[in-house]
């Protein structure tokens, strides 16, 4: 056997020990393959049911929706009533309510300007004139 024979032989069982590396890592990517596809068979599968809950979820909440809808406008209803009543209230007892208060207020001030006036006559007298101090012991 010459140099070039065993040279030959020897690149001939390299290839054939990479062919074999070769099948094995594509016999392990065919089986990865493999259960890959029935992941996936077994996900569709399993995503029917999950899409039928989904969409009885979904009705049950546009039901309790459409029930909070009639809820809020029958909470609109009631706050346009009390904003009536109230304007219906403040026409009818808020204008004679303010018209007692201020006579009451302007009575009460009349009241005072009157006694006012009584005890400076009374007192014009006896009492010494503001800013004017009385000369006396001082301590």
């Amino acid at each position: 056997m010459t140099a070039g024979q065993i040279a030959a032989l020897v690149a001939a069982g390299a290839f054939v020990l990479l062919v074999v590396l070769l099948g094995i890592v594509l016999a392990k990517l065919g089986r990865t393959l493999d259960e890959a596809t029935i992941a996936i068979r077994k996900a569709h599968e399993n995503s029917d049911p999950l899409f039928d809950g989904a969409n009885t979820t979904l009705t049950h909440v546009n039901t309790q929706l459409e029930r909070v809808d009639g809820i809020t406008a029958n909470a609109q209803a009631v706050t346009g009533n009390v904003s009536a009543l109230a304007s219906v209230f403040t026409a009818t007892l808020g204008g004679p309510l303010v018209k007692a208060a201020a006579l009451s207020y302007g009575v009460s001030k009349a009241i005072r300007a009157r006694r006012r006036a009584k005890g400076e006559i009374e007192g014009k007298h006896s009492r010494p004139a503001k800013g004017r101090k009385r000369r006396g012991n001082r301590s």
